[in-house]
């Protein structure tokens, strides 16, 4: 299933079809969300998948400048990461435990710093 679903993206990617982001993963497995990042990085870049969670999936959403960028009047939810998300895309993984903040709505979900 897994290689089916890495060689579907790969098929998607050349065909220049737009991947949004997200999982299914409810209860219990919720916490292994973000392994999708590292997951879809066997198969596409790592902005490639950074843009798929947030540009990419604003554009579907018909929310373009509105989701997934900052900037004033933006519905922005923000991450301070630490690491190098495009040189070590699992810095994004392991539920925000290199992501020492994160504000969501304006509002500080986690304060790390």
């Amino acid at each position: 299933m897994r290689e089916a679903g890495l060689r579907s993206l790969e098929i998607l990617q050349a065909a220049g079809v737009p991947i949004g982001y997200g999982t299914d993963l409810l209860g219990a497995m919720h916490k292994y969300q973000t392994r999708e990042f590292v997951i879809r990085a066997e198969a596409m870049r790592p902005i490639d998948v950074i843009r798929s969670a947030t540009t990419v999936n604003a554009a579907l959403l018909n929310r373009t400048g509105e989701l997934g960028v900052v900037a004033p009047g933006a519905l922005a939810d923000l991450i301070v990461v630490d690491g190098d998300p495009l040189a070590d895309i699992p810095v994004l993984d392991s539920d925000g435990e290199r992501l020492p903040v994160i504000m969501k709505a304006g509002e500080f979900c986690k304060r790390g710093l």
